[in-house]
């Protein structure tokens, strides 16, 4: 993100985001990088000694000056993040101007599953979702924008991502206004207000990313183009309130009152609460800890759900001398979570239940087990200069309840079908995937790729990805959709979605951001 609020009002306002550091930050990296040790013994030559000055004694009755005020320093402006998971890798912005900083994100994909669906239709992600084409998956543009501390960001979400995304909120089902229609095609829109206080406080409300997941919402700051169900399966975004404080130029808490876990409206008369706290005590490793607590499931207000996501980052080797291999870095994140109430409980209970037919009874004096425990982890090679890296990674998921499942689209589709083409009557799925209470979930993956990088503004991205789940989730040679793949197609009684319980896939990617 790019701020200029001021020399240190806009570093703060721009730092604040775990993801990006802005170019006046790393203005102030590289003028610290050139006047420490290093710097001071460049000359092979021994500069003459300087005749040592006498002190200035104030007369009596005289007040001596009082020293120039020391500003707190700039928060996360001591080193150079840009090596970071989930991060923006560039230095500067191309576009930067005193109150508007333009921002344009273009992420086209091309990806192909082992299966090859006839319908084209990759199920169990939001970040592929046609198969065997090219898609424009993502295209946004807006900017930052600021004024005499105060703030604003917007963000446009075009591209599929703008039909992928809201597919998966319910709450846009409650009440009138259609929101996922109208919040749609906005991937980010917040105002707020910066103060100079501590090392900074910021105030903002509206659409904002999560960063719970680690991973970024714009792939061109991530490892990896396909992410982990750790991150896959929790929210890119959060509708509400949020206030950064940095305490420090080394930690940030974030308290947040949302109206729900990625979603536009609320399920009940509650809203989310959740903070995230970020400590960077040195410029190799990163701690960051999200937590979460709020009512997210309809007509449910007893039952309460908790999560917590905690994230550690570190730069394992640093030769920037080096051409051929300067860095090396890994990340690890860890997730634990559950819901209690309303004939559920995270730590045990009924499970196994997964055909919707028969669902599993659940009450109070026997509860199902609804529960959220992940992990993934990527390592991180840099080659030739930063140019090219190589990445591999993978995690797993034990999801009993299913209540953070990617629901597959189509006739397996566990929503009723709200974009179907039968008018503006919502259409019930003919044999939907269940996500009720009693059902279990567990799926691994493993991935490796390359990503080209020849400058900051693209990258190139090749990778090999398999996943897996305990019971049948992904798009088989049927697909999802109909007999022969299209949704004009009557679906007959008797036919039913191909799922199957692997996924092995080729994604390449072109990512560009100014």
């Amino acid at each position: 993100m790019k701020r200029s609020l001021s020399s240190r009002a806009c570093r703060v306002w721009l730092a604040s985001f775990p993801v990006a550091l802005s170019a006046s930050t790393f203005g102030a990296v590289s003028r610290a990088q050139t006047s420490g040790p290093s710097a001071a013994a460049s000359s092979p030559v021994a500069a003459a000694p300087v005749p040592a000055q006498p002190a200035v004694v104030a007369a009596p009755g005289q007040l001596t000056a009082p020293a120039p005020a020391v500003e707190p320093a700039e928060p996360f402006a001591f080193g150079d993040f840009t090596w970071m998971n989930g991060n923006y890798r560039g230095h500067k912005a191309v576009l930067e101007s005193p109150h508007v900083t333009p921002e344009l994100l273009v992420d086209i994909n091309y990806t192909s599953s082992m299966a090859h669906p006839i319908d084209n239709t990759v199920v169990g992600s939001t970040a592929i979702s046609r198969d065997d084409e090219v898609t424009l998956a993502f295209v946004g543009f807006g900017g930052d924008f600021e004024y005499d501390n105060v703030r604003g960001r917007l963000l446009t979400q075009f591209g599929v991502r703008s039909s992928l995304v809201p597919r998966n909120d319910g709450s846009a089902m409650r009440g009138q206004f259609d929101l996922d229609t109208a919040l749609r095609y906005i991937s980010e829109a917040y105002g707020g207000y910066h103060w100079d206080a501590l090392h900074g406080i910021n105030i903002d409300a509206g659409i904002f990313m999560s960063y719970v997941g680690l991973f970024s919402f714009d792939n061109f700051e991530n490892w990896m183009y396909l992410p982990s169900f750790t991150s896959d399966n929790t929210p890119w975004f959060f509708n509400g309130i949020r206030l950064q404080i940095f305490t420090s130029d080394r930690f940030k808490i974030e308290p947040w009152i949302i109206n729900g876990w990625q979603t536009y409206g609320k399920f009940n008369e509650l809203p989310g609460f959740g903070a995230q706290a970020q400590w960077r005590p040195v410029e190799w490793f990163s701690l960051i800890s999200n937590n979460y607590l709020g009512w997210d499931t309809a007509d449910t207000p007893g039952r309460t759900r908790f999560h917590s996501d905690n994230s550690v980052l570190g730069r394992y080797y640093n030769r920037p001398d080096s051409w051929w291999f300067p860095k090396a870095a890994f990340s690890i994140t860890v997730d634990f979570g559950g819901e209690q109430g309303d004939g559920v409980t995270p730590f045990s209970g009924q499970t196994g239940h997964n055909d919707p037919r028969f669902p599993a009874n659940c009450t109070n004096a026997n509860p199902c087990q609804q529960e959220f425990a992940s992990w993934m982890a990527y390592n991180r090679l840099w080659f030739f200069d930063n140019i090219l890296a190589w990445n591999v990674g993978g995690g797993m998921m034990h999801n009993p309840g299913r209540y953070l499942v990617l629901g597959p689209t189509g006739q397996a589709s566990p929503f009723i079908q709200n974009l179907s083409t039968d008018g503006v009557k919502y259409v019930p799925a003919s044999n939907p995937f269940s996500l009720n209470p009693g059902s279990s979930f567990d799926a691994w993956d493993i991935e490796t790729g390359f990503q080209y990088m020849p400058n900051e503004q693209i990258t190139y991205d090749l990778e090999i990805n398999h996943r897996e789940a305990s019971v049948p989730f992904f798009a088989g040679h049927g697909g999802v959709t109909a007999p022969d793949g299209f949704i004009s197609t009557a679906v007959q009684t008797g036919w039913k979605a191909d799922l199957v319980k692997a996924d092995n896939r080729v994604i390449a990617a072109m990512l560009v951001r100014f």
